[in-house]
């Protein structure tokens, strides 16, 4: 069975998610690479306010590649997120993210901050980056824009299809 959910969404809809869950997601989420969270941990590291408000928010770690003409965005494939993995736990920590979507396996410390958060952790499809661009209607600049494909974009998503990889009681497909 398919689970069908909006972005964003709250500890209640988190718990309500296990590992091997299919789900297809709508609504509106924002991306980050490396780059993206680097800058928002010195934001947090300087008591200073984000950009962009990340509770109860998914980040998508892509880095899109530019729009051919007549389209929202181009290629939008997941990032491995153990890139993020030095970033990802403050995220949770400090700013209740609701979850994150990536490739490939997170850290211990990621999971323990799931746990806490609570925060869930879904798995997109590696090299289909042209078919999940197809579910992305809307695709803006919302900070950083100096990063180029690595800016945070705000993306209005649907029925983008994931598969729940790491719960927030740390049961992992990995």
């Amino acid at each position: 069975m398919t689970k069908r959910i909006s972005a964003p969404f709250g500890p209640e809809t988190v718990k309500s998610l296990r590992a091997g869950d299919r789900v297809l997601l709508s609504g509106k989420i924002w991306t980050g690479r490396d780059a993206a969270h680097k800058r928002l941990c010195a934001l947090l590291d300087e008591g200073k306010a984000l950009p962009v408000n990340l509770e109860n928010e998914l980040i998508y770690f892509v880095g899109p590649c530019p729009a051919s003409p007549g389209k929202v965005i181009g290629s939008a494939g997941p990032t491995t997120s153990g890139r993020m993995d030095a970033y990802s736990p403050r995220l949770i920590d400090a700013c209740h993210l609701a979850g994150m979507i990536g490739k490939g396996n997170r850290s211990a410390a990621v999971v323990e901050a799931m746990k806490r958060g609570p925060a869930v952790y879904f798995a997109a499809t590696g090299g289909a980056g042209a078919l999940i661009s197809k579910c992305i209607k809307k695709a803006d600049v919302a900070a950083f824009g100096d990063l180029g494909p690595e800016a945070i974009f705000r993306l209005e998503i649907e029925d983008l299809p994931l598969v729940v990889a790491i719960d927030c009681y740390g049961k992992s497909l990995y």
